[in-house]
């Protein structure tokens, strides 16, 4: 029997304005178009793996307003479990999202329920996460929550994914539970600078040494459109490259990322590089298209994208 893969973290409803360019502080200008689209990254994170055809549940937390619905049927729809969705009085969580015909975006994120999500609820639902296949979280749901899933992942020998956005200081008991923390250069300079103030480290190899200092098992480091680069116990230190693409909207290359190396790892067993090649190449397609979750590609899609290229890995 195929064992679920677990996300745990935030559902938003996107409100996505779509300008030329992303407007300077204090002015306003005229935006093309205004859309909304199910979103948070735990939520995408769920979705690009079930449009990949993995078994995934989702664990998160919905509020009692009409986007709940929204969110919840969106889920569904793309087959994710959600029969471990939990509710609570208030607003579903929202994310505010400007972006420009260049693909660069601002985002602001308003919790709402996904700042409800307590280590109680989690183990509530302990036994699926010791079963899982692999558990993916994120940083947009309390600190303690997220404490509490790397101690139980940890505990129960499950591997553990951890998307560390929006960054903020980590302790070192959580890092030491994370088998694979996948940051971007922004957010992997925002958690060493709580460990290292003012240290400034100029090359991908270099940050991802001082975070494996800290107690993470692998780096993933995110490079954007040049790829990752990738070290750790369990894989060689290997950049593998992006692809070139026509970039539309890149709100959700990063999620789309990890869910689809979470797909090759646990579905395919591809070892950590050729599963980073395939995830670099699904965000590749991904950034082609507006809005988060509906950017997801299929199975199909990805192999497809991939008989035009071939994987390049530098030492």
């Amino acid at each position: 029997m195929r064992k679920s893969i677990v996300v745990v973290g935030s559902l938003n409803l996107d409100l996505v304005a779509r300008v030329k360019r992303l407007p300077n502080p204090g002015e306003t200008i005229i935006g093309k178009d205004f859309n909304t689209y199910g979103g948070g990254k735990g939520a995408n994170q769920a979705v690009a793996l079930a449009r990949l055809g993995a078994p995934v549940k989702m664990i998160g937390k919905l509020g009692s307003d009409g986007f709940a619905k929204q969110l919840n049927d969106g889920l569904n729809d793309a087959g994710v479990d959600t029969s471990l969705l939990q509710y609570t009085t208030g607003s579903s969580g929202t994310a505010l999202i400007t972006t420009a015909e260049d693909g660069e975006n601002t985002i602001v994120v308003i919790p709402g329920a996904n700042g409800a999500l307590l280590p109680e609820d989690l183990e509530r639902h302990r036994e699926q996460i010791e079963q899982a296949a692999m558990v993916l979280g994120q940083l947009e749901i309390q600190a303690a929550t997220t404490e509490c899933l790397g101690r139980l992942t940890q505990a129960a020998g499950v591997p553990f994914i951890l998307d560390p956005a929006p960054a903020y200081s980590l302790s070192q008991d959580l890092l030491r539970s994370v088998t694979w923390l996948t940051p971007n250069e922004t957010e992997a300079q925002l958690l060493l600078d709580a460990h290292y103030p003012g240290r400034q480290l100029s090359s991908p190899p270099e940050v991802a040494d001082q975070l494996l200092k800290l107690g993470v098992r692998n780096v993933i480091l995110k490079l954007g459109a040049r790829g990752v680069y990738m070290a750790g116990a369990d894989v060689e230190n290997t950049y593998v490259d992006g692809f070139k693409v026509q970039v539309v909207d890149t709100t959700a290359a990063g999620d789309a990322f990890n869910g689809a190396f979470a797909f090759a790892v646990c579905e395919k067993g591809m070892a950590p590089r050729d599963a980073a090649h395939f995830a670099c190449a699904v965000a590749a397609i991904s950034v082609t298209r507006a809005g988060a979750q509906t950017s997801m590609p299929r199975l199909a899609e990805c192999d497809a994208f991939l008989k035009k290229s071939k994987p390049k890995f530098l030492a």
